[in-house]
Formats: structure tokens, C-alpha cells, sequence
């Protein structure tokens, strides 16, 4: 009784520990996305500067990382060398700062729940880009699914009421560098055994986004910024955004880390509905029927893609106990053969 009672409190606290992880990373997602359209709509806080807003993400979440690194040592860093990071987390951190550029920029052009909606396509691209880069095996009923989460985004656009061209490119754009970058970690460094924590990771990946950003910094933007002089930096707007930002780069961290990829997937799903009865409701976009017709079959397409997943997830959990058992089980007959062999030997010796 003992046992069992305190085997389901175990088991209580866990479900508790992952539900809480993913309303963190789902209400920390919510609100940069929320502040981000903030800041760079036209119609609201008026500063459309998107490499602006992602270079002092950028300056705040590095400068933290490198005091928790350097100067405070509360974190280790990694041991890598020149060759790794040059070959590894330059490439990486390159296609972080192309996918947020054109993430942020999309929020010019289109409403929250519409880019939600093209979100979707983040398996498609991923599965699409591993399966080119021979990272994922090419499967026929899986490039089905893939083919339905795309006509459903397809519909969804077709529905739209404010559909902007530029602006689907940016989001279609951001999904691609994005899923590249997620495919490439697996590739760089999950291959060379390199393991980054939240804090490390931005310590080596923010400074190579802040070099990459600047240089189309230097001819799109600072142009503009520098003939605006009514413009003054405001601390309490940009330092909450900012600090927002760190936070989600860390609850990201901890909830796959804690949890599973798989779990921030369905979690994500979640996140997106919020995200479109919040900009329906209140920031007053508009949502079609034909807008959530194709958004719902999309849907359905990512949440039998995550199911699946779950499936194989399973399948080879199972596969390893199985050869664990199986490992053990040998062992345990050679251990009786071995003590069968040493009790015939000691009758013999016995019988001479």
C-alpha cells in the first residue's frame, strides 16, 4: 500500500512537473508573439524595425549568457574547438538570425492567427529538408501527410481576408530557414556529441546572429533610424520584450528537456488555437469559416504526424527493452552453463 501510494504520488508530481512546463512555454510563446506584433505593427506601437527588434533580443540574451558564463560562472561552457564552432554553430546561428528576421518582419505584413496557420507547415519543411539532407528516410504514406497539412495551409490561405504575398513569402521563408537550423543541430552537433544547455546555447549562437543581422542592418534599417530623430529608445517596452525573449529561449530548453520535442510539438498546437481566438477576439483580426476549415484539416494532418510519432517513439522503447531482456536473459544462461560446467568438473574430480 505503502509503495503503490507512494509510486502514484511519483507519478502525480510528474504529470504535474510536464503540465507545468508547457503552460510556462506556451504563455511565454504567447507573449512574445504577442508583443513582437506589438512593437512592429503600423496600426499599434508603430516601429516596424524587425532586424532592429531581433538585434537587441540578441544583445540582451548574449550579454546574460556571457555574465552567467564568464563572469559569474554559474554555468560551465562547453569544451569546442575553433574548427567545431566555425563548422558547426557559425552555419547554425547564420539560419537562427535568417529564420527570426523573417519571422518578425512577417508581423508587418499579416495577422497573428494567419501566420499561426502557415506555421503548420514547420513539419512538412522539416521532414522535406531531412529527408533531402538523408536524415529522414523517405516514406510513402508520410509524404501523404505531409501533402494534407499543406492543402489544409493552402485552403487556409486561400480564406484569408488580409492576404499579403510579401508577407506569406517572409512567413514561408522563416519556416524554411527555421526547419533547416533544426535539421542541421542533429547534424552538427547531436553528431559530434556536442550537448548545448539553454545558457550555453545563446552564449555560442547569439553573438553569430547579432554579425549576421548587422549586415543587413547597416543597409535596410539603420538608414531609416539614423534620419528619425524624434526616435527614443524605450527601456520599459524593448527591456520587457527582450527579457521575454531570454525567457522563452530557456523554457524551450527545459520543456524538451524535460519532457520530449514531441511534447513542445502537440504543446505548439495548443499554443496556435490561443493565438487565433486571441487575435480574433481581441486584437480584431479577421478569421474566415474558410480560414479554420483549412487550419482544421492542417490540424488533423500535424496531429496524426505527431501521433505517429508517438507510435515509433514507442515502438523503439519497446524494440530496447526488448533486446535489454533479451541481452539479460543470455547472460543469465551463460551464468548457468558456466556453473552447470564447474559442479560437472568438481564430480569428476570427486569420482577420481
Amino acid at each position: 500500500m505503502g509503495k503503490g501510494g507512494s509510486l502514484s504520488d511519483g507519478v502525480v508530481k510528474k504529470i504535474v512537473l510536464s503540465y507545468t512546463y508547457v503552460a510556462i512555454w506556451i504563455f511565454l510563446s504567447f507573449t512574445v508573439i504577442v508583443y513582437n506584433k506589438y512593437i512592429l505593427d503600423k496600426k499599434m506601437y508603430n516601429w516596424p524595425f524587425p532586424i532592429s527588434l531581433t538585434m537587441i533580443h540578441m544583445s540582451f540574451c548574449a550579454t546574460l549568457a556571457v555574465l552567467l558564463v564568464r563572469v559569474f560562472r554559474l554555468v560551465e561552457p562547453v569544451s569546442m574547438s575553433r574548427e567545431v564552432y566555425l563548422s558547426s554553430v557559425v552555419p547554425i546561428g547564420a539560419l537562427y538570425s535568417l529564420s527570426l528576421w523573417l519571422s518578425n518582419s512577417a508581423y508587418i505584413y499579416l495577422s497573428v492567427s494567419f501566420i499561426q496557420m502557415l506555421k503548420a507547415l514547420m513539419p512538412v519543411a522539416v521532414y522535406s529538408i531531412g529527408v533531402l539532407l538523408r536524415k529522414e528516410s523517405y516514406k510513402n504514406d508520410t509524404m501523404l501527410n505531409m501533402l494534407s497539412i499543406s492543402l489544409g495551409v493552402g485552403v487556409a490561405a486561400y480564406g484569408e481576408a488580409r492576404f499579403d504575398a510579401w508577407g506569406v513569402l517572409l512567413q514561408l521563408g522563416a519556416v524554411a530557414f527555421e526547419a533547416t537550423r533544426l535539421v542541421m543541430i542533429q547534424i552538427l552537433l547531436t553528431s559530434k556529441g556536442i550537448s548545448l544547455n539553454p545558457i550555453t546555447s545563446l552564449y555560442y549562437v547569439a553573438p553569430c546572429c547579432l554579425v549576421f543581422l548587422s549586415i543587413p542592418w547597416i543597409f535596410v534599417e539603420y538608414p531609416v533610424l539614423r534620419d528619425t530623430s524624434t526616435f527614443q529608445f524605450d527601456f520599459v517596452v524593448f527591456g520587457t520584450n527582450s527579457f521575454c525573449a531570454f525567457a522563452l529561449n530557456l523554457a524551450v530548453f527545459l520543456l524538451v528537456g524535460k519532457t520530449s520535442a514531441l511534447t513542445m510539438n502537440v504543446a505548439g498546437v495548443v499554443k496556435d488555437w490561443l493565438l487565433i481566438a486571441f487575435s480574433w477576439s481581441v486584437i480584431k483580426d479577421t478569421v474566415t469559416p474558410i480560414n479554420l476549415f483549412g487550419y482544421g484539416l492542417a490540424f488533423l494532418g500535424v496531429a496524426y504526424y505527431n501521433h505517429s510519432k508517438l507510435q515509433a517513439l514507442k515502438a523503439k522503447e519497446a524494440q530496447k527493452k526488448t533486446a535489454q531482456a533479451d541481452e539479460e536473459e543470455g547472460r543469465l544462461l551463460e551464468e548457468r552453463e558456466a556453473d552447470g560446467m564447474d559442479s560437472r568438473e568438481k564430480k569428476s574430480v570427486r569420482g577420481k
